[in-house]
């Protein structure tokens, strides 16, 4: 096991949510050194029937945002898992909960309530749309508030259909917001010496991440669309076939498109009026792209991506999942977490002296029912009091 050197090392979070966004955030603050109590109702968060595949019999689809976390199980409807909770929120910085707006609030184990008695708690609460206003209360998933917030009506191919962003990314931008909230109310506590309710919908995360096609729309009035791979304030910035794998080019300024010509043995493209700013490029885009699949057709996909690389010109062949995790690059990184069974992705955050730590694999339901507590805590400061088992804990 690795030894928790982490920069959150000291900070006791109680995770009680479920799914992708709660479980992303915590994971990532504990890969950091914080303590990270998973409170799980009696039948387990529901991801970890999300398969298959499996990893034994727990999807891997929840190994893959619980590491480095205890795992206990509570029901929370009923005073015993309530005064459970309870012991364990009295040694706790941190709260994170995404039940339905209310539900904490009816088991008197909302924020109000909380505060009132631990002022120095910092509670976050996730939802789909927040407690209140014309949504308020209503459930939300990933794919569904995609489509609200319009990210699926600017993605996909511009003949085609509307299409799902192919990642969870309202989700997981939630996970990351969430992190970011935490991570400031702490900061703000040192100077106040009080918590505060961090309110993160998923609804709001999904605005937030519309960028350029919001900005777009308020400076011209114009309703983004599809346009497929091509990106639609800067050109080339599209996925071009090659003789044997498509390759995206992602030339970001004029510099870089001279040096594409010069690789392609085509400097008199560079120098087209058509071609010679962005603002030309992005102007006859459907004439750039047929000359460059033309110059590009003959050509090996991966050994044409690689010269342009070294050549300064930022772009890839299409690699799959697969290719991807086992890139050299990827390994040079540190990119990949294995604990006994259980294999994931690294924490992208590189700290020097604080690195991340990956220290337990995700814990079985109930794993740490016995008696659960903050480790760096002195076990007379938990009142003697019994967590309530259940079948999972005996595993």
């Amino acid at each position: 096991m690795m030894t928790n050197t982490g920069a959150l090392q000291g900070t006791h979070i109680l995770d009680l949510s479920r799914v992708l966004s709660g479980p992303y955030c915590t994971q990532i603050l504990a890969d950091h050194g914080a303590e990270v109590i998973k409170v799980e109702p009696p039948d387990g968060d529901e991801t970890r029937a999300w398969g298959p595949p499996f990893n034994g019999d727990v999807a891997a689809y929840y190994q893959g945002v619980n590491r480095n976390k205890q795992g206990i199980a509570l029901d929370l409807s009923t005073s015993e898992g309530q005064d459970s909770l309870l012991t364990l929120v009295a040694h706790a910085d941190v709260l994170v909960e995404n039940f339905k707006s209310g539900t904490m609030d009816r088991w008197s184990l909302g924020y109000k309530a909380l505060s009132a008695r631990f002022p120095r708690l910092v509670y976050c609460s996730i939802s789909g749309f927040g407690a209140d206003g014309p949504l308020g209360g209503l459930p939300g998933y990933d794919a569904a508030i995609q489509a609200m917030t319009g990210i699926m009506s600017i993605n996909g191919d511009a003949a085609g259909q509307a299409t799902r962003v192919g990642i969870p990314i309202i989700d997981m931008v939630t996970g990351l917001n969430a992190t970011i909230g935490i991570l400031l109310a702490l900061q703000e506590r040192e100077r106040s010496g009080k918590g505060q309710l961090i309110d993160l919908a998923l609804f709001d995360c999904g605005l937030s991440i519309l960028h350029p096609h919001t900005a777009n729309f308020f400076a011209s009035g114009r309703v983004p669309a599809r346009t497929g791979n091509s990106h639609p304030n800067i050109a080339p910035y599209d996925i071009v076939q090659t003789r044997t794998t498509p390759v995206f080019l992602a030339v970001g300024n004029d510099r870089q498109f001279v040096r594409l010509c010069e690789v392609l043995n085509a400097p008199d493209v560079a120098a087209n009026p058509q071609y010679r700013t962005n603002r030309d490029r992005s102007e006859n885009r459907d004439a750039l792209t047929a000359c460059l699949a033309a110059l590009m057709a003959e050509h090996d996909g991966r050994q044409l991506s690689g010269t342009l690389m070294n050549a300064g010109v930022p772009c890839s062949s299409v690699l799959d999942i697969q290719e991807a995790v086992q890139h050299p690059h990827a390994r040079h990184r540190r990119m990949l977490v294995d604990i006994n069974n259980y294999r994931g992705i690294a924490s992208p955050i590189k700290l020097d002296r604080t690195p991340a730590t990956y220290r337990s694999e995700p814990p079985r339901l109930g794993q740490h029912q016995v008696a659960p507590k903050f480790t760096d805590k002195a076990d007379s400061t938990y009142p003697n009091r019994n967590f309530p088992g259940n079948a999972a804990s005996q595993n």
